[in-house]
């Protein structure tokens, strides 16, 4: 390629990586949002005062767990769009349905107001976020990895990559803000709402990025070697030959080519969702809870927000070394440190110190960046282009119903059974020996080409 020709490449790949990341950023936002409110806010707001702490904290975690549920639903239905329609469009509907579900749960009434409308309302509404989710993932990934060159891919792709701790911090930053503006009363009443109604923004970024943002490279190119849908249905001889077919589901395509690649790279990835879902969500809940160690929010919520200041470079550099060591090394580094940080992680916690547990937290989703950073490509790379969305969201999201969706709950589950966070240690580190398996099993991918390459990446 002329050298003009990379710059532009590397222009096109960099614009698209930062539209990635600033849908990414504020659709996480949304979902985690939503984390942070279940275990803070809706055990009291949208179930019955009668409940004990520990039932009504278990039944905020079920509805944060429905979403879960949802995103390989998301992952199916915004698949088979982004393999067919685009990339770009695909990822503009996910992001315009999460802003509009996450706006809505703003101002949904609560139970004392509406009684069991609300729960069932709330659950609703979380689907609806579980579903977008599960589609923009793949958007705004692809919309980086496919536009990158191949000496870049793991690079950019954990730039997009990034939306997930940008999300995370403004969903903190937006709760303590709230928190910290109001008082314990006013809070409850209404100051929770705010964070959630600032979603609307995310539905006007989304027809942003429909009308005045290009299809990645990769897409483009493959709309140019397939014969029109009209040709294929009239059975055109290239039909044969060609790398799409139109009268088959991607989904269903991608799972009869790709059944092995999918559920290892489903399982590569579990340990990250289940520890980070943990951290966020679990361990806030245990730190301000009646039934954990009863301390402030604005401790808590700090600690999350403060643990993520390395966490961007982390996530960014992890990224950059995949492309020069591979994808599978940085990966599985991760996911070692991980399973070790788990015994460590709740001793800390318990010191009750601000310091102590941001650095639980801390190392913590640091060592899930990791694997984070070099996630991106590895999966891209993994699947061909004309099953490439419905895969890639397919195997993440599958991975976390598996981790997060069930995560929050085990690890209550196992704090009311045994009085002890160990056991939770022993489910984590375990989780990771798993993903550290199933990454094994797949092969490099870093030095392949984006194209049309049928046969399984498995080792």
């Amino acid at each position: 390629m002329k050298p003009d020709g990379a710059i532009w490449q590397n222009a096109v790949a960099l614009k698209n990586a930062l539209i990635g990341l600033g849908g990414a950023s504020i659709e996480w936002y949304d979902f985690l949002l939503y984390g942070t409110a279940a275990a803070l806010v809706f055990p009291t707001v949208f179930f019955p005062a009668t409940l004990s702490p520990f039932v009504a904290v278990l039944a905020s975690f079920s509805t944060f767990a429905v979403g879960f549920v949802a995103r390989p639903v998301g992952a199916v239905l915004f698949g088979h769009m982004g393999d067919r329609a685009g990339r770009k469009t695909t990822f503009a509907v996910a992001l315009i349905a999460m802003g509009t579900a996450t706006t809505l749960i703003g101002v949904l009434p609560s139970y004392g107001t509406a009684g069991v409308f609300a729960p069932l309302t709330l659950v609703l509404l979380r689907i609806t976020q579980g579903l977008a989710v599960g589609g923009q993932w793949g958007g705004a990934i692809l919309l980086a990895t496919e536009n990158a060159p191949k000496s870049k891919r793991g690079l950019y792709g954990s730039i997009a990559q990034a939306g997930v701790t940008f999300g995370l911090v403004l969903a903190n930053l937006a709760f303590l803000i709230a928190n910290d503006a109001t008082s314990p009363a006013a809070f409850m009443a209404y100051g929770w709402r705010v964070p959630f109604l600032i979603s609307i923004v995310l539905v006007g970024l989304g027809l942003f990025i429909h009308y005045r943002v290009e299809d990645t490279a990769a897409f483009r190119q493959l709309k140019q070697t397939i014969p029109s849908r009209i040709d294929a249905m009239a059975g055109s001889s290239t039909r044969a030959t060609t790398p799409m077919r139109a009268h088959r589901s991607p989904v269903l395509e991608a799972l009869r080519l790709y059944p092995r690649s999918i559920v290892l790279a489903a399982g590569a990835w579990t340990f990250g969702q289940l520890s980070f879902y943990i951290l966020i969500t679990y361990v806030v809940a245990y730190g301000t809870s009646a039934a954990g160690l009863r301390l402030p929010r604005s401790l808590m919520l700090s600690a999350v927000l403060l643990s993520q200041v390395a966490l961007v470079p982390t996530l960014i550099c992890a990224g950059a070394l995949s492309d020069r060591y591979g994808r599978r090394r940085i990966f599985m580094t991760g996911a070692l440190l991980m399973g070790i940080w788990a015994f460590l992680l709740f001793p800390l916690v318990e010191t009750r110190s601000l310091l102590w547990i941001t650095v639980a937290i801390g190392v913590g989703i640091g060592a899930i960046a990791l694997s984070y950073g070099p996630l991106a490509a590895m999966f891209a790379e993994l699947f061909s282009t004309h099953l490439r969305y419905s895969a890639v969201s397919l195997a993440y999201q599958v991975s976390a119903i598996v981790g997060g969706g069930m995560g929050p709950i085990i690890a209550a589950a196992l704090y009311a059974r045994y009085h002890t966070n160990f056991w939770l240690s022993v489910f984590i580190s375990s989780a990771c020996a798993m993903s550290l398996a199933c990454v094994s099993m797949l092969k490099e991918t870093y030095d392949k080409d984006l194209v049309e390459h049928p046969e399984p990446t498995v080792a």
